[in-house]
């Protein structure tokens, strides 16, 4: 029987959002080690939950106590003690422990290596690792050396560092876990607005009077969204959701500061559109195509401010209702009762994530997105915006800050101008050729192409397609690096020569502190934070 369905109290009582009270209780018991460290971390560190961020437990967005269960949950992540680094010495028995326990046993103490045909790894020295990487890195051709950095918990400086390492080294092939996630939005906004982040702040969600989410579910992602969203609709805001399932947080949710919310749960959406998975496209034409029958297009807007209009409508105008119906799911009377909502609005906020950019063909369900934006004229005015909305704390830094395959940095693509550019500043020269993807990394291993792969964190058997051809990749790489703070199971495939771990420092430890980019592109520092520290990191 489903947990959230063993109680008598009518919103239920289990671990399932929104159905999460236990697991409150839950996590709450699992920070009961370390309370001074913990404290420290939650008053004075930058969240390293989701990219809504915040420092300590405040936002720009609302008053009171920005906190969730998510940064709860990451917590015995900072605060917990070192594994036993003998149950390393037989990878074999670990091979078939979940990621959630590999976590559980503890920080990575020390610098450990693993030979081809060893059962497991031993401790060395940083001098031994820092030896091993360097001649192997040095023998490598620039073009088989890659970089992946992942986004939970990183700083801007880490990825900075990482991007400025790989490129004097001599390649390009660096890449981070936002650009797989929410690369169609950088592409799509690019080429349609010219910027590619949020047009908006969250703070434009209250006030406005209609946010629509597309592929994106809040309550689970960014559980601190329903507070934000508790208070816009307060003051009258509607929400619609497109999206193949109907999301239960979306439905209803607990937001513990408001009364009655435990027992029946705060409603939030006023509207589902269950399309097709891959419907968006002929939904959102959909909408166009009413729109431009009602005469509800802004069209003071879209003369003052775009181009292209006359040609998008009349390929809209031309799409059989028939077909429409048959590749969203849903009926024209739908499409139409979205139209009618959104064009009622005066203000209105669009926001998506990887349900959108998950797909072949992401960036058209990007800029299919931002065209019925436009058509209603709410990009540039107070209470209105486009929002592709950030799953990890920090995520938003990491290609701004260089880790990327086709930019430099801040916007500077990958040429001979930008070039001598960072030349002038780094006082080497940056190779020119765009780089390789985290898949084309992959596949070029899976060819035998790559023979130094140094991953800051992240874990490719469990955000890529295909494992088994994955691990088969991983196999084949002669030196694999993976710096972490725990254990993850891509650190357990056999080595082709040697795998070494790094252990890692968390951002509360990183010496100085550190910096933090939210979706809302809000730089935020990050203190380092005393307390418990890892010896050997």
């Amino acid at each position: 029987m489903p947990a959230e369905r063993v109680s008598g109290i009518p919103f239920g009582l289990g671990f399932t959002k929104p159905h999460n009270y236990w697991e409150v209780v839950r996590t709450a018991w699992q920070n009961k080690r370390n309370p001074l460290f913990t404290w420290r971390i939650l008053r004075d560190g930058v969240c390293d939950g989701c990219a809504l961020g915040t420092t300590g437990m405040r936002d720009f967005t609302m008053k009171g106590i920005h906190l969730c269960t998510v940064r709860l949950n990451l917590l015995p992540l900072n605060t917990m003690g070192p594994l036993d680094i003998r149950i390393l010495e037989d990878v074999g028995r670990l091979r078939s422990v979940s990621s959630k326990d590999l976590r559980a046993l503890g920080r990575l103490p020390y610098p450990m290596l693993r030979r081809r045909g060893d059962p497991g790894f031993h401790r060395i020295s940083w001098d031994e690792a820092f030896g091993i990487a360097a001649r192997r890195i040095r023998t490598a051709p620039p073009d088989r050396i890659a970089f992946f950095v992942t986004s939970r918990g990183m700083t801007n400086e880490s990825y900075y560092v990482a991007n400025k390492v790989a490129r004097f080294l001599g390649t390009n092939h660096i890449d981070n876990s936002s650009r797989p996630c929410h690369s169609p939005s950088t592409t799509g906004l690019k080429d349609t607005i010219g910027v590619a982040a949020s047009t908006c702040s969250y703070t434009d969600w209250i006030g406005s009077d209609l946010i629509v989410f597309f592929g994106s579910d809040v309550p689970n992602n960014q559980p601190v969204t329903t507070k934000y969203l508790y208070y816009a609709k307060k003051q009258g805001t509607k929400i619609a959701v497109v999206n193949p399932m109907r999301e239960p947080g979306l439905e209803r949710y607990w937001v513990p500061s408001v009364p009655g919310s435990a027992l029946f749960g705060t409603r939030f959406a006023d509207a589902f559109f269950p399309v097709h998975t891959g419907g968006d496209i002929a939904f959102i034409h959909g909408v166009l195509k009413h729109m431009i029958e009602k005469g509800w297009v802004r069209d003071d807007f879209v003369s003052n401010h775009t181009t292209g209009y006359e040609t998008l409508r009349e390929s809209i105008e031309h799409e059989p209702w028939e077909q429409l119906e048959r590749q969203s799911g849903l009926r024209r009377q739908a499409m139409f009762d979205f139209a009618e909502m959104y064009s009622r609005a005066r203000t209105a906020v669009f926001v998506w994530s990887m349900g959108i950019t998950h797909h072949r063909f992401g960036v058209d369900n990007v800029k299919a997105i931002v065209n019925l934006g436009l058509a209603g004229g709410i990009v540039g005015r107070a209470k209105c915006g486009l929002m592709p909305i950030r799953g990890h704390s920090g995520v938003q830094g990491g290609s701004e800050m260089g880790a990327n395959p086709k930019d430099f940095g801040l916007g500077f693509p990958v040429n001979d101008e930008n070039a001598s550019r960072f030349e002038g500043i780094w006082g080497f020269r940056p190779p020119t050729a765009h780089g390789m993807t985290a898949v084309g990394m992959i596949d070029a291993a899976h060819a035998g192409g790559l023979d130094v792969l140094y991953m800051a964190g992240g874990n490719f058997l469990e955000t890529l397609p295909e494992p088994d051809y994955v691990r088969e990749a991983l196999t084949r790489i002669p030196l694999r690096i993976h710096q972490d703070i725990v254990l993850t199971s891509a650190m357990l495939v056999d080595p082709s020569y040697a795998v070494l771990l790094f252990p890692a420092q968390t951002r509360y430890e990183q010496r100085g502190g550190g910096t933090q980019t939210s979706t809302e592109r809000r730089v935020y520092f990050s203190p380092e934070i005393p307390g418990r520290r890892i010896d050997g990191v």
